[in-house]
């Protein structure tokens, strides 16, 4: 019978300061850790609201980034869409780059700068044509070093009943490989928003992957996120037997889109053991892991 541990430091409902945690977890057919004997380390998920400016959700992620630093925490976790949410179809594209890129290595530098691990969720990276981009996690370490990527297999294209069409795949190429990675923090497994609605993506990164902590980042309509986004995490890591942490966007992006919120961790047993609430309403830099404008 093995033995699951993960180690983290996490704030509740947007407390002013984070707290430790050693998780020890056993159950049927867990998984093994990768950092048994390893001492604790700060695990964060933030909630913010980007919006259709690069330069101002960078200062949002960097200001967050440094606060959470200045706490103690190793292993930081943004939402989908972290740096830039448009307000007009085609906007992202056209500002879609390579991981290479002069965005993406901002960010690059600032988990060096902070000697953090960085996940970014929902990056608008170059696609294979003039029409299309990626919608890619993109995982950096604490050197500054993209450490992995994984590109959205699942894509959004939903009728949502009484709320809006959408359609990613207009603008948007599914990715086709399926990741994860090992880090400090256990092996983790990459996905992206509606890819949680897919179970078999999670028992392929569990059983055959060996993940340990699943990282789903999102930016969940409203009607959606009321409906399911709880109850499916919770399902993703029970039936896996996983961590999962769930960074999520919040609030009004502008006129046409608005996201859930709830940014929320949960451990094999399907306990929620950290969440920031639909709308935290947080303009004290002293809740450092929420920015959210409502």
């Amino acid at each position: 019978m093995a033995l699951a541990s993960l180690a983290a430091s996490l704030p509740v409902a947007a407390t002013a300061a984070a707290v430790r945690f050693p998780f020890r977890f056993r159950i049927g057919r867990a998984m093994a850790s990768a950092a048994a004997g390893a001492s604790p380390a700060r695990v964060a998920v933030v909630q913010m609201t980007s919006v259709g400016d690069v330069d101002a959700n960078y200062a949002t992620c960097s200001r967050l980034t440094k606060e959470a630093a200045a706490s103690g925490v190793k292993f930081l976790c943004f939402p989908e869409v972290f740096s830039f949410i448009g307000s007009k179809d085609g906007e992202a594209m056209k500002l879609a780059e390579p991981l290479d890129g002069p965005i993406m290595q901002r960010y690059c530098s600032l988990a060096k700068e902070s000697s953090m691990w960085l996940s970014l969720g929902g990056f608008q990276e170059k696609g294979p044509d003039d029409s299309h981009q990626y919608n890619t996690h993109v995982l950096i370490d604490d050197t500054g070093k993209v450490r992995s990527s994984y590109r959205k297999i699942h894509l959004f294209d939903v009728d949502v009943p009484g709320n809006m069409v959408y359609k990613e795949s207009r603008f948007t190429a599914a990715g086709d490989t399926i990741v994860a990675v090992d880090s400090p923090f256990g092996r983790l497994g990459l996905t992206v928003c509606y890819d949680l609605r897919f179970p078999e993506l999670y028992q392929i990164l569990r059983f055959k992957h060996q993940a340990q902590v699943l990282l789903v980042p999102s930016a969940f309509t409203k009607i959606t996120g009321e409906a399911h986004w709880e109850i499916l995490l919770r399902a993703r890591a029970i039936e896996t037997q996983c961590y999962v942490i769930a960074a999520a966007q919040a609030g009004k992006h502008n006129e046409k889109r608005e996201s859930y919120g709830d940014s929320i961790i949960i451990d094999p047993w399907g306990t929620v053991i950290a969440r920031l609430p639909e709308k935290c309403g947080c303009r004290s830099a002293l809740h450092w892991i929420c920015s959210c404008r409502s």
